[in-house]
């Protein structure tokens, strides 16, 4: 089950999209989670009709889950992960323009209105005017298969990936005889969670099947025939969120490289992220798979200006060549000049030895720093750069008791000690208690403070959570003001929308006022849920990220 604050903004999310009715089932399963079509309807207090049919388009949209249990038969839960995947449909439907063009958007926006969709349904639902337009959204339904932007909804999608691995791993306990040790029950996991993923991967490949394509040849009455990959007409597909989140989060590190370095260095590790973009399937990946840099060249541009970002040497009278220069930046960017353990920290990518020179792009160790860096940006906001340094200190040697960390952070004791005691209570920072007896006595303990990252973590998550909640609930709110709401029905009359200047100046001043005031909020929105990006979604990479 959710925590208060993920639950309250899962229903502030399904009553904006869906209504409150929808609301109100949502919140039933996500405070009492899952249960039976009956006791839904029970608690809800709605007909057993109006159940049924938000429970249908929940079930649509991929925010339920089915499971058959032994003694309830079949239960409904909530998906939490799915809901607040919605906040980034916008992002996702620019991704789609940006990269495949204004025909994929388009399909990326009607499969993300209905949830899931066959191929003659989308075109169907998009505005077609001729043959022409028709042929270029086949193209694009085409490309957004082929890479991956859209999967086929299979029946083990509806299916709770958490029910899959404890069913897989009873078998597995069930086959085992004895006494089951550690070290079983952690193969147990491994094997299940493989077996899950051969499963998903299998049940995926259904999407595009091989079509005989006939070619004449004029000059002679021969026939070529060949085989072709067409999009699968009985398969319903629906948005593969994976695949947008590694463009949003190759976005994230190219900036990230461009507040540290340059434009230029940006510009080439972007180049290298390009070069394995196609190739990489979700942001669970660890580093990126190897590639040449003849292979990251060939994604650059003619109008990057690779020597503008680089310092070069007076005496030399001609520019170096772009293949010179790439190496330049690529040795910057595996800190090359650093070969210790703070310098592959704070690397980039890094570059393969035994004459190789591969370059890998190190998606663990970039995420683990920006998750570390959203971190210190709390504490530098809330209590300064003191608060930074002593987080730092921490994480560099581990645990330390009060006097070592006034020591080592050159701080006096009078200021570490009410930053400690506010870090602490902010869950930033926590404490470890060690007894030197039986006893327990608190004046014969030693006190450690440490950083324990999986908790830090949790506790910024849920704060972003109750602020994007915040964010929702004044948009809506804003919505409902009386004034506003009267103007905006005025709007939406079919005289007003040909001619705004029915709307008198105080009505337009309104109108003006209220959408610079959303305009604000869906920006600071957007932001935020960026920040959100980082410590929820980069966090399957953190595996380092240890208290």
């Amino acid at each position: 089950m959710a925590d208060a604050d993920t639950a309250r903004l899962c229903i502030e999310i399904v009553h904006a999209h869906f209504g409150p009715l929808a609301a109100k089932v949502s919140s039933i399963l996500l405070t009492r989670g899952r249960l039976p079509m009956p006791q839904i309807v029970r608690f809800s207090a709605l007909k057993p009709r109006t159940v049924r049919a938000i429970i249908l388009s929940l079930v649509q949209h991929n925010l339920l889950w089915h499971a058959e249990l032994e003694i309830e038969g079949e239960v409904l839960e909530f998906n939490e992960e799915e809901c607040l995947m919605r906040l980034r449909f916008g992002r996702f439907i620019t991704l789609a323009g940006q990269t495949m063009g204004e025909p994929a958007s388009h399909v990326v926006s009607t499969v993300l209105k209905h949830g899931k969709l066959r191929q003659a349904e989308m075109l169907q639902h998009l505005t077609i005017s001729d043959s022409k337009e028709s042929s270029k959204y086949l193209q694009a339904i085409n490309t957004l298969v082929t890479g991956a932007y859209l999967k086929p909804s299979t029946k083990l999608s509806h299916i709770s990936k958490t029910d899959r691995l404890l069913r897989l791993e009873a078998n597995l306990r069930k086959d085992h005889k004895g006494i089951p040790t550690a070290k079983d029950i952690v193969q147990w996991k491994i094997e299940a969670e493989a077996k899950v993923k051969r499963e998903d991967e299998d049940a995926e490949r259904i999407g595009m099947k091989r079509k005989a394509k006939d070619e004449s040849n004029h000059r002679s009455n021969k026939r070529k025939i060949e085989a072709e990959d067409v999009v699968d007409e009985t398969v319903y597909f629906r948005v593969n969120h994976d695949k947008f989140n590694i463009h949003i989060r190759n976005n994230i590190i190219e900036q990230a490289a461009r507040e540290r370095f340059n434009n230029a260095t940006a510009i080439v590790l972007r180049a290298t992220l390009n070069s394995t973009e196609a190739k990489q399937r979700t942001v669970d990946d660890v580093r990126s798979d190897p590639v040449s840099v003849a292979n990251i060249s060939m994604h650059l541009s003619g109008d990057d200006d690779l020597a503008s970002g680089i310092a070069l040497t007076s005496s030399s009278s001609h520019v170096p060549s772009t293949h010179t220069l790439l190496k330049e930046y690529l040795a910057i960017l595996a800190c090359a000049d650093n070969p210790t353990p703070a310098g592959r920290a704070a690397s980039f990518v890094s570059v393969g030895g035994g004459g190789t020179g591969k370059v890998q792009v190190e998606f663990e160790i970039i995420c683990r720093r920006l998750r570390q860096r959203v971190l210190e940006a709390v504490a530098r906001e809330r209590y300064g750069d003191d608060a930074v340094r002593i987080i730092r200190v921490l994480l560099d040697t581990d645990k330390m008791d009060e006097k070592h960390v006034t020591k080592v952070a050159m701080l006096s004791h009078k200021d570490v000690r009410p930053l400690l005691s506010s870090l602490s209570s902010d869950s930033l920072i926590s404490l470890q208690e060690i007894p030197k007896g039986n006893d327990r006595n608190p004046a014969r303990t030693f006190y450690l403070w440490f950083v324990d990252l999986k908790k830090a973590y949790s506790v910024l998550l849920g704060n972003i959570h109750k602020t994007l909640f915040n964010i929702i609930s004044r948009r809506l709110a804003e919505e409902e003001d009386p004034m506003v709401k009267s103007v905006l029905e005025k709007r939406a009359r079919s005289d007003v929308m040909n001619d705004e200047s029915l709307l008198t100046r105080t009505e337009r001043e309104i109108l003006r006022e209220f959408e610079s005031r959303r305009e604000k909020l869906s920006v600071l929105e957007r932001r935020v849920e960026e920040v959100a990006f980082i410590l929820r979604d980069l966090a399957v990479v953190g595996q380092l990220d240890v208290g």
